[in-house]
């Protein structure tokens, strides 16, 4: 009995291992794709909507993640995060540059290649990944180490891929670019698809070895596709983290501030201006904007507050623009692929210019004005003589009684109407009004 008790344990345990086996494979089988759409700047928010991609798809058993890629570039930081996490996921990675027209240059080009299948559509580029300077004059010793480094950065990743090496590095060195055809050509890349249902039915049946070894095999023709789409807060971060954004935040606040300084009270420019300034700053350290940029848009709102204090005759609104133009060309200089739209710019800087100049003539014509209120607005006004001036006596003027002096010593009857000509404390001056 005993020795029977033991065989019969010995089997219920080999059972149950063997179920066990069943149900992991069964997981790590899963007939499901799950789909992310990455779409411009690589900034952390899109580093952190891909891990979150990557652990979906292994915690669900995915057969695969693919990660629908267009973007001009984006933050080292983040590109290195995102490397990172595609290299040692425990599910395979499939990038598509999609769809028509999309590219993936700078950055891009470096999370295609770390993918375990680099895919394209037709008419998309790839490349242009070679390093620039932060907005200032980097040593020609410098750069050639920070070029040198990227470039064997981007040939450790295309040899684990097992791509071609030499023209990946190109793409560093040279900032050398592949149209669609010209990647699969120089084995850049693994396949052109034309749409996703064309790469799904490719890729079905290829052999990935995943970061642990563990070998498995792509069953995506009839998986089923799921999408997992950004948070509202991720897009909410992200449109703050596009480069365009945050220069019109920037621009807000500037306006903003400016119309508080030269009309207090308002309440309401100052606001949004104080508003629009923090979230511009928070786009601004995400972006890993160039402090130099920063500092000359500062100079430039410095030299518009300045202009409404200073007669200058429009010489410091000219050189706020000045300011404000090269602080914008250079605001995004360090990253590739980060940059404010030259259109923005000009109308930016037309808009600063135009409302500087409204301001400043609003400011001149009230100078210019004659005054409506206190002493200064009774000068013009009409008097009506109440007892007789000669020269000296009191009229009515403004609803009041003052003393008063006929000007040129001329005598005035009571009732009649004169023309104040100024205001001397308490008495005024005043003359015949003609017939």
């Amino acid at each position: 009995m005993s020795r029977r008790f033991r065989i019969g344990l010995c089997l219920m345990l080999a059972l149950g291992a063997v179920s066990s086996l069943a149900g992991s494979t069964a997981a790590a089988e899963s007939d499901t794709v799950i789909v992310i759409e990455v779409e411009g700047t690589i900034v952390p928010v899109v580093a952190q909507y891909i891990d979150r991609g990557i652990e979906l798809a292994e915690n669900t058993g995915a057969t695969a993640l693919v990660i629908s890629l267009n973007t001009p570039g984006g933050l080292l930081t983040s590109t290195e995060k995102i490397v990172g996490s595609i290299m040692n996921a425990d599910v395979p990675v499939v990038t598509y540059v999609n769809p028509r027209g999309a590219w993936a240059a700078s950055a891009g080009t470096f999370i295609t290649l770390a993918s375990h299948v680099a895919a394209m559509a037709p008419a998309t580029t790839i490349g242009a990944a070679h390093p620039v300077a932060a907005g200032q004059e980097i040593p020609e010793a410098e750069m050639q180490k920070i070029t040198e480094f990227a470039a064997r950065w981007m040939g450790t990743i295309a040899e684990e891929r097992g791509r071609n090496v030499e023209e990946a590095m190109l793409a560093v060195t040279e900032s050398k670019s592949f149209t669609d055809g010209e990647a699969l050509e120089a084995d850049i890349i693994d396949l052109r698809a034309e749409n996703l249902a064309a790469l799904l039915e490719e890729i079905d049946g290829l052999q990935i070895t995943l970061a642990s070894g563990l070998t498995v095999t792509l069953n995506t023709a009839d998986a089923a596709v799921e999408s997992l789409d950004m948070t509202g807060l991720e897009r909410f971060l992200q449109i703050l983290s596009d480069p365009n954004v945050a220069y019109i935040l920037l621009t807000l606040a500037i306006i903003g501030l400016i119309t508080e300084v030269s009309s207090p009270g308002l309440i309401f420019p100052g606001v949004v201006g104080g508003i629009s300034l923090i979230l511009a700053f928070y786009a601004l350290g995400v972006l890993d904007a160039y402090w130099g940029g920063i500092a000359l848009m500062l100079l430039a709102v410095a030299l518009f507050v300045a202009e409404y204090f200073t007669t200058s005759f429009g010489g410091l609104t000219a050189g706020g623009i000045a300011a404000l133009v090269f602080g914008s060309i250079v605001l995004f200089s360090r990253t590739p692929g980060i940059e404010v739209h030259p259109g923005l710019i000009t109308g930016v800087a037309a808009g600063a210019a135009a409302f500087s100049v409204f301001v400043l003539g609003a400011i001149i014509r009230g100078q210019r004005r004659q005054k409506t209120t206190g002493r200064e607005g009774m000068v013009g006004r009409l008097a009506i003589a109440k007892t007789p001036l000669s020269p000296r006596g009191t009229v009515l003027a403004e609803g009041e009684l003052w003393t008063a002096i006929a000007d040129g010593d001329e005598s005035v009857a009571p009732g009649e109407e004169l023309t104040i000509v100024s205001v001397d404390h308490l008495q005024l001056r005043v003359r015949k009004r003609p017939a």
